[in-house]
């Protein structure tokens, strides 16, 4: 799914590539590099003088329909520097259960869900202490308490929970603690996600952000979300008069003290680009589409938009930078309210791709002019999740996309409501909410009493089995789909895991309060 936003649409089969190129020791040439460097020297071995790690959202190697080419296929520019340069790995797996955040936090993390707290993404349901549950995002800062949107919150655990109800190792420290400064770019919760829950963490409740947030709250997201730099301590880059603060984290092992960091596009701009707003790489200034300067929303990361800081950070002399690259097969809309998804050679999704690849056939000639290339950095391009495509068959037939464009009567997933569908089907009146998802979450209402039912209690093993044994009508084929037939079958459920299943898939975290009732998981059609 898109980053931020549940798209009931065209998505995609599943990819990863990555390419780690790094060889032998050469100095890079400064085009342009202002001389706010790291106090301490950065030691990255073997040659190593930069770090440039770019995550994808949903981008894929294979093709989702044989005569269109696939994502990378239309961006040679990118596909060819990775064969030129480094290994392209396609076998990729994912955590489960497949998301956006999931996939994104474990690469970063290098542990799986039960490890860092996010197993159930892009947002999950806890439950409360009455039985009830209520919704929590994925997306916080990493030192964030639980995020609830909706407001205060009964489950104060940390956000990013580890196996051992601490905040999990936070991913820039083996850089700083290291002498590197460390830039991020809209890579999950390295950064402030939302002005929320984030502001308060970070700046205290009664700051001058938070002022911001009450009186501006469309600039305040613009100046304090997405861009952050965490830095090497006494690092220029992040001192108190570019306005940094102190990168807090309580829980690192062997302790944390000393760093700073710097938060929003409003103190890292003007350290990495003095006196000019910062621009994408077709030289357009970065503005969200209210006209708010400074991060554009997380729809709004497109490769011009991410690639332009991670080029403006490493020529500032932030030598590691990770970024993330929001998915080219949605029209993310006006100011992230219009969502729709593409199907694969529809004009849209073609002209998005060319306009990626000539975003990074810009971004591979500025970093070479800089002298940034295969000698002394080591590149990672990575992908979180490969979505699903759901739609009619594409007219003309045989379109290719390139030549001929693709056409789509109907694109999207088929979306249910599972409470519903139970009561129309079963006449079952259970209290339950669900996380939508092609593996929907299912959480049984408990009570005061109980909040968490046992996975044995009469009215959780009744559900399980009608959710197994639920049908309906398939509006792509016109037939009514049939309740679970094995695995491998044609139903709508395929599979089920309760608690005990859950923990096996790492999915079991150390807050019991997150653990799902059971999980449904469904033909990814739905």
């Amino acid at each position: 799914m898109s980053k931020r936003v549940k798209i009931a649409g065209a998505l995609a089969i599943a990819l990863a590539l990555v390419a780690a190129t790094a060889v032998s020791v050469a100095s890079a040439r400064g085009r342009g590099r202002t001389t706010a460097a790291a106090a301490g020297t950065c030691e990255l071995g073997n040659g190593i003088k930069h770090v440039i790690y770019v995550q994808f959202d949903n981008t894929h190697f294979r093709r989702d329909n044989p005569n269109v080419p696939s994502d990378l296929e239309q961006m040679p520019h990118l596909l060819n520097f990775i064969r030129g340069n480094g290994t392209l790995l396609t076998n990729d797996h994912t955590a489960l259960i497949s998301h956006t955040a999931t996939g994104i936090l474990t690469s970063l993390t290098g542990v799986y869900p039960d490890r860092m707290g996010q197993p159930v993404s892009n947002s999950f349901r806890y439950f409360k202490t009455d039985g009830t549950t209520r919704t929590g995002v994925s997306f916080a800062y990493w030192t964030a308490p639980l995020f609830d949107p909706a407001g205060s919150t009964t489950d104060t655990t940390p956000e990013m929970i580890n196996e051992n109800g601490k905040i999990a190792p936070a991913p820039w420290v083996p850089y700083t603690t290291g002498g590197c400064d460390f830039g991020a770019v809209a890579t999950a919760n390295t950064i402030l996600e939302n002005t929320a829950i984030d502001i308060p963490t970070v700046f205290g409740p009664g700051s001058p952000e938070a002022a911001e947030v009450a009186s501006n709250p469309g600039q305040a997201f613009a100046d304090f979300v997405g861009i952050g730099v965490h830095c090497a301590r006494n690092s220029a880059i992040c001192s108190t008069a570019n306005n940094g603060r102190p990168d807090l984290l309580p829980d690192e092992p062997g302790g944390y003290n000393g760093y700073n960091g710097l938060f929003g596009a409003k103190n890292v701009d003007p350290v990495i680009k003095p006196g000019a707003a910062m621009t994408d790489l077709g030289g357009n200034v970065i503005q969200d589409a209210s006209g708010h300067v400074g991060f554009p929303g997380f729809d709004g990361m497109e490769a011009t938009v991410s690639l332009s800081w991670v080029a403006q950070m490493q020529e500032a002399g932030i030598p590691v930078t990770y970024a993330y690259i929001s998915d080219a097969h949605d029209d993310h809309g006006t100011a992230g309210n219009i969502h729709f998804a593409f199907g694969p050679g529809e004009d849209g999704y073609i002209q998005q791709l060319q306009n990626y690849d000539l975003a990074f056939q810009r971004f591979f000639d500025r970093l070479a002019a800089d002298g940034i290339n295969k000698s002394n950095t080591l590149f990672v391009f990575t992908v979180d999740e490969g979505d699903h495509f759901v739609g009619d068959q594409p007219t003309p037939a045989g379109c290719d996309g390139v030549n001929v464009r693709c056409h789509y009567t109907r694109v999207g997933e088929i979306n249910g409501d599972l409470r519903r569908m139970i009561k129309t089907q079963f006449d079952d009146n259970t209290l339950f909410s669900v996380h939508s998802d092609d593996a929907p979450t299912v959480y049984v209402n408990g009570t005061a009493a109980q909040p968490i039912r046992d996975r044995t209690d009469a009215i959780v093993r009744n559900l399980e089995r009608e959710s197994a044994q639920l049908s309906w009508l398939n509006p792509y084929t016109g037939a009514v789909q049939p309740g679970y037939n094995g695995v491998n079958g044609t139903g709508i459920t395929r599979a089920l895991a309760d608690p005990v299943e859950e923990k096996t898939l790492h999915m079991v975290t150390a807050d019991p309060f997150r653990t799902p009732t059971f999980t449904m998981f469904a033909d990814p059609d739905w």
